[in-house]
């Protein structure tokens, strides 16, 4: 595997690739890798003739009182596992390669609607950042298919959105969320988490397969269920940020006629955020 930390290095190697015949997959990351993302290596190397990785922690999508200082910065531990799983490029650019005219000065991607409200609402400019550093990675790779993990599914929806808006030529694959064997997802964050916490955890998956099963079974009283999802994640020791119910395909209000809802769900555990969501599919009537 080769890594390179500017664009043009980036582009040539890419572009001998395509030359070569190669179809081209991408997975972008922020580094600290686990499981999880291996797997989205993995699926884009069953895709894909050439796999490109980014390691990128991009201050644009950090909030004023966000962990961005600490957030776990490990690339060589990232490139060996990477290496590993089969990847042929990493690209790990400096802020200053990604944003040269500075944060201020860049222009700003930004997706209505699908990125308004659930971690919208808690992180003001999150999915702004995340929108604008990925249509800049997609411009530099211009890959043909890119990979993203679904425990993020409001990130999932934004970066479906802004592709079929801005008829970026990407297909864009969602991988299921990887967990361990306790349920909890995957995430980087997961190591900010103390011994106790960490036994917590757990809870929140616990809960939103009750749920799940309740819908599964016909309950239709989707304000009783959050109302019991909330009381459950209170009593384990969690806070809850939100937990809704929406549509899986549009992430909008779930409907009657839904066919497919999703559980989202965020929740404080002492200094940590921790996401998760669970796809519900609902038997017709």
């Amino acid at each position: 595997m080769k890594t390179v930390h500017s664009v043009a290095e980036l582009r040539q190697a890419v572009g001998e690739a395509r030359r070569n015949g190669a179809s081209i997959g991408f997975v972008p990351t922020m580094g600290n890798l686990h499981a999880g993302h291996i797997s989205l290596i993995e699926r884009a190397r069953q895709q894909c003739g050439f796999v490109v990785a980014s390691v990128f922690v991009n201050p644009l999508q950090f909030g004023p009182n966000e962990d961005l200082a600490t957030y776990p910065r490990t690339l060589a531990a990232d490139q060996e596992k990477l290496e590993e799983a089969g990847c042929d490029l990493l690209f790990a650019p400096s802020v200053d390669e990604m944003y040269p005219r500075g944060m201020t000065l860049q222009t700003v991607v930004s997706v209505p609607a699908v990125s308004e409200g659930l971690c919208g609402a808690s992180r003001p400019g999150h999915f702004d950042g995340v929108s604008t550093v990925v249509s800049k990675l997609f411009n530099m790779v211009q890959p043909d298919v890119a990979v993203f993990g679904q425990k993020d599914y409001q990130q999932l929806a934004v970066i479906r959105a802004m592709v079929r808006d801005l008829d970026i030529p990407v297909q864009i694959i969602g991988q299921p969320t990887a967990r361990a064997e306790d349920g909890l997802a995957l995430s980087s964050r997961n190591g900010y988490l103390t011994e106790q916490e960490r036994a917590t955890a757990p809870a929140i998956y616990r809960t939103l397969q009750g749920l799940g099963q309740a819908i599964e079974s016909g309950q239709q009283d989707f304000a009783a269920l959050i109302a019991r999802g909330l009381g459950e994640l209170q009593a384990a020791g969690l806070r809850p940020d939100y937990l809704e119910i929406r549509d899986a395909d549009t992430l909008g209000a779930a409907q009657p006629g839904s066919a497919r809802l999703v559980l989202v769900v965020a929740a404080h555990l002492g200094k940590t955020r921790l996401l998760d969501n669970l796809v519900v599919e609902r038997r017709p009537c």
